[in-house]
Parts: structure tokens; C-alpha cells; sequence
């Protein structure tokens, strides 16, 4: 194997294992021979060998999962049976190489799963009876160079689609595998859904009646220290009032003791004293005016 194939392989892995890889393509890698790096590729399903140069099939490795081969525009002209380790092989296009004869075609008796054979562009597709022929030895195929028995083009992708058949069933099947743990899965999701949810909505009620009985409580304290409240102000009133009270006594009291029985206000007096000097000092007014008079 040369130089530009190897990084071609090793770019095509892209750090994976060759057991893992499922579809390699090294087309335009030119190499005259194919590489026995390429049986470690056990789980290979389409390989693509295209405009490589190669000459000869010799060495081509055993590759039991592969169901897909494009050889096309080599310098291949015989040893198709370097081909047998590919028990699956149901595609194979061999157009633009340098097979000459039907008798080569035998080889490929030993491909039991092969339905699609391309040979466009080979010079055995100019002997007489090609298609004939070709049918009679290898009788489980049904397109040969795109076309079936009788000569009815195969449709759009049909091609393909007859060599992926085989890895599409196996797919479906890990698919519907798949497919039932996730429906078990979600049905666990589900049931874990619905128990997280009644968890929440028993939290919601409990949180719900705590805040009732907390409610309740402080209105319970609210209550109450209105009553305090209340107390307080009456006492405060009864306080007042009964302090007022008392003054007002005290007052009287010290009046009581003030006045005695048979003492005369002061002012009284003064009073009946200026009443009887305004008569005499009327009667001088009078003298006076007579003495003037009798003069």
C-alpha cells in the first residue's frame, strides 16, 4: 500500500477502531494492489476501491459483513475469485476494467447473495449474447448493468437499495430494539413523572395547611393583643378619671375648711361704707348751695 492510501486510511478512521468502521471510501488512492491492512476492517459493509490503479485482486481479504464493492475504473482483467471471503457481497460494479470474457464471470459463482452486477465499459459487453449468457451462469441476479431480464432499467436508487437490503433489516431490527428500550424508558419516565408530581401536590397542601394554621395563629395573636389593648386603654381611663375625681374633692374640701360661719366678706364692708359717705356728701353739696344763695 502506498504512502497517500495509508493517510487515507488512517484519515478515513478519524481515530476509531477498524472493527468499528462500517463504510470506507478510498477512491483515487492509487495503488496497483490491495493491502492486507484491510481484513482488520471485520465489520466493513461498503468499500469503495474507485480510479485506484489496481491491477490484480490478489490478497483481497476476507470481509464477511460486506454486501457493497465498487472496483470501478481499474486495470483489473481477471482473479475474481480473491473474492469468496465475501459471502454477502450482493452488489459489485466492475464497469471500466479489462475483463475480456464470460468465462471470467465464473469466479463470481461463489457469491451466493449477488444480485447486482455492473460490467459497463468492459469489453465482454461486446460479445455476442452478453446479457444471455451472463443471466444462464450466474441465474440469482437481477440487474445486470442496470438492467434486468428484460431489459427493464431498474429504478432510482433500486441498485443501492438491493445491496443495502440485507444491512437495512439488520438496522430495523436493532432499531425496533431500540426503539422498545425507549418506549420503556419512557414509560418509567412517565410513571416517575407521576410520582414526582402527587409528591409535589401533597408538599402544596401540607405547605397549604401550614399557612392556614399560621393564618389562624396570627390572627389568633392579633386578636388578643387587641384585647391587651383595649385593657390598657380602659385602665388608663379609669386612672384618669378617678385621679380627676379625687382633685376635684380635694378642692372642696379646702374650701370647707376656708369659711367660717358668721365672718362677713371684706368687700361687703367697704361697699356699705361708700354707700353711706355718698348721702353725706350729697347733704354738704346742698349746705354748700344754699349758703351760696342766702349770700
Amino acid at each position: 500500500m502506498t504512502a497517500a492510501m495509508a493517510k487515507r486510511i488512517d484519515l478515513e478512521m478519524r481515530g476509531r477502531q477498524a472493527t468499528e468502521i462500517r463504510d470506507l471510501n478510498l477512491d483515487n488512492c492509487r495503488s496497483q494492489t490491495v493491502e492486507e491492512r484491510l481484513k482488520d476492517f471485520l465489520s466493513l459493509e461498503s468499500l469503495s476501491l474507485i480510479n485506484v490503479g489496481l491491477i490484480t485482486l490478489k490478497n483481497f481479504p476476507s470481509l464477511p459483513k460486506l454486501r457493497k464493492l465498487e472496483l470501478s475504473d481499474n486495470r483489473i482483467q481477471n482473479g475474481l475469485d480473491q473474492l469468496k471471503g465475501c459471502i454477502n457481497l450482493m452488489y459489485l460494479n466492475l464497469s471500466g476494467n479489462k475483463i475480456k470474457d464470460i468465462c471470467t464471470l465464473e469466479d463470481l459463482k461463489m457469491l451466493p447473495n449477488l444480485r447486482n452486477l455492473d460490467l459497463f465499459n468492459c469489453e465482454v459487453t461486446n460479445e455476442e449474447s452478453y446479457r444471455e449468457e451472463v443471466f444462464k451462469l450466474l441465474p440469482d441476479l437481477q440487474y445486470l448493468d442496470g438492467f434486468d431480464k428484460d431489459d427493464k432499467e431498474a429504478e432510482e436508487d433500486e441498485e443501492e437499495d438491493e445491496a443495502e437490503n440485507g444491512l437495512d433489516g439488520e438496522e430495523e431490527d436493532d432499531d425496533d430494539d431500540d426503539d422498545d428500550e425507549v418506549v420503556e424508558v419512557s414509560d418509567d419516565d412517565d410513571e416517575s413523572d407521576e410520582e414526582d408530581e402527587d409528591e409535589l401536590d401533597d408538599e402544596e397542601e401540607e405547605d397549604d395547611d401550614v399557612q392556614v394554621v399560621n393564618i389562624a395563629g396570627d390572627e389568633d395573636d392579633e386578636d388578643e393583643v387587641d384585647e391587651d389593648d383595649d385593657d390598657e386603654v380602659e385602665v388608663e381611663e379609669g386612672v384618669g378619671l378617678s385621679y380627676l375625681q379625687k382633685e376635684d374633692l380635694d378642692e372642696d374640701e379646702e374650701d370647707e375648711e376656708d369659711f367660717e360661719p358668721g365672718e362677713e366678706p371684706e368687700d361687703d364692708e367697704g361697699d356699705e361704707g361708700d354707700e353711706e359717705d355718698k348721702p353725706k356728701a350729697k347733704k354738704r353739696k346742698h349746705e354748700g348751695e344754699d349758703g351760696e344763695e342766702g349770700d
